[in-house]
């Protein structure tokens, strides 16, 4: 089956916010820049090779010839500059940005190879999210899925609102763009207010003897 027409430039922009992120994790950490370089191209390309060996086509940065150059692009930005262009938030704005932007196109690939809508949807929940887990687990701190704060939720958003755009007839453009913008701000709205659903509690008040 022949790849899908998704477009290039929105694929190489939320590799490259993604694997900012990947570097500036690394940068916090005092790596070299061989280890930034590192970082920046297993959070760039994660969750979209996880994706890509699912649905079963090659993963998509071994046939775009232009993903390398944008990843070893991103770790030069991260390296040359100010730390204090990155300090506060910044780590978590650009990982927000790439999560909506992985999360739209992943759901919109797997459903351009056939996938039925749910899968899709948790196709693209998976592309938003394993790029992150990948360089938390590397970096050897706490998973960003293991914070209060909405995450998933907010990678199910954007994947939700690309489907229903499908299912709907609606433009593509529209619609990931909408569901880009609503995923961002979703997550960016619990970053900046905190916002977390419920943690489990046991609610056991314990058994008769």
């Amino acid at each position: 089956m022949n790849p899908p027409a998704l477009p290039p430039l929105l694929d190489l922009l939320g590799t490259a916010v993604f694997a900012l992120s990947g570097a500036l994790v690394a940068a916090r950490l005092r790596q070299t820049f061989v280890t930034m370089a590192f970082f920046a191209l297993v959070t760039g390309v994660g969750g979209g090779s996880l994706r890509d060996m699912l649905i079963g086509t090659p993963a998509f940065w071994l046939t775009d010839p232009w993903v390398a150059p944008v990843i070893f692009g991103t770790a030069l930005l991260a390296w040359f500059t100010p730390t204090r262009w990155w300090d506060g938030k910044m780590l978590e704005w650009a990982d927000a940005a790439g999560l909506a932007a992985f999360a739209v196109l992943g759901t919109a690939k797997a459903l351009a190879f056939g996938v039925a809508p749910l899968p899709a949807v948790i196709l693209g929940v998976v592309t938003g999210c394993a790029g992150g887990v990948v360089r938390d687990v590397i970096a050897g701190v706490p998973s960003i899925l293991m914070r209060p704060e909405l995450y998933v939720t907010a990678a199910a958003l954007s994947a939700l609102l690309t489907a229903a755009g499908s299912l709907l007839g609606l433009d593509n453009p529209y619609v990931w763009s909408a569901a880009w913008l609503a995923g961002f701000a979703l997550r960016g709205a619990a970053i900046k207010w905190s916002l977390a659903i419920p943690a489990y509690k046991d609610t056991e008040r314990g058994r008769p003897d």
